[in-house]
């Protein structure tokens, strides 16, 4: 887990938006853990770069779940995160690829589509074939990359944004993700991890009005650097 500033991996940087390659284990914002968000491990790299007097701004566009891995943007203006909050409230030019390392051998390629309800007591979600009351529609679409002796890559893209979706679909469809025993994996990773990767985010500049796009490399454990 990211412990201080120096262990953190800044992926892109501008006078508007900063990006960082999230680490297992990192929490985006603060929670009832109480652990050090990685909003403030930013902040104050941030304020030690630039050596800034005063109080730094950040603010969280997104968020991955704890054990997640990947790209995650923060707004370094005001501006910046009201624009970027906008975009990704209404899915309007902002494209999230992930990246799946599944337990069998799923299909080529395919589209999800289910009705997700959420149980906050468990911090978890199911996946309903039909709409049944309270559930929000979600859909996702997949292609495998590669198939390996146990496990095959999955490259996601999101198309609806819900609370653990990506996990929540595939387990439905018996696409256990690697290490990710609360949706069903034979078995849990040893630091906590699970092998989900927000892998691309292309999204369009809040200031500059042109398309980026930001990819973050997957962990250095031996699964991932196999493929």
């Amino acid at each position: 887990m990211t412990t201080d500033i120096e262990n953190i991996a800044v992926i892109y940087e501008d006078n508007h938006i900063i990006a960082v390659n999230k680490r297992a284990g990192d929490i985006v914002q603060g929670d009832k853990t109480g652990d050090t968000p990685l909003s403030e491990i930013v902040k104050a790299y941030l304020k030690k770069k630039y050596s800034k007097p005063g109080e730094v701004f950040l603010g969280v566009v997104h968020r991955l779940d704890r054990p997640t891995t990947g790209v995650v943007i923060f707004a370094k203006t005001s501006k910046a995160l009201a624009r970027l909050n906008a975009m990704f409230a209404d899915k309007t030019a902002v494209e999230k690829t992930y990246w799946a390392m599944v337990e069998g051998s799923p299909e080529a390629q395919a589209t999800l589509t289910h009705y997700l309800t959420r149980n906050t007591e468990q911090n978890k979600s199911r996946a309903h074939i039909k709409e049944v009351p309270n559930s929000k529609k979600a859909v996702l679409t997949y292609k495998k990359l590669r198939q390996l002796d146990h496990y095959s890559l999955l490259e996601i893209t999101l198309l609806t944004g819900r609370h653990h979706q990506i996990r929540a679909q595939l387990a439905a469809v018996g696409c256990f993700i690697k290490g990710d025993l609360k949706y069903g994996a034979r078995r849990s990773n040893a630091d906590g991890s699970i092998h989900l990767h927000a892998r691309r985010l292309r999204f369009l500049h809040p200031v500059k009005k042109e398309m980026v796009e930001i990819i973050a490399d997957v962990p250095e454990d031996g699964l991932w650097q196999s493929i």
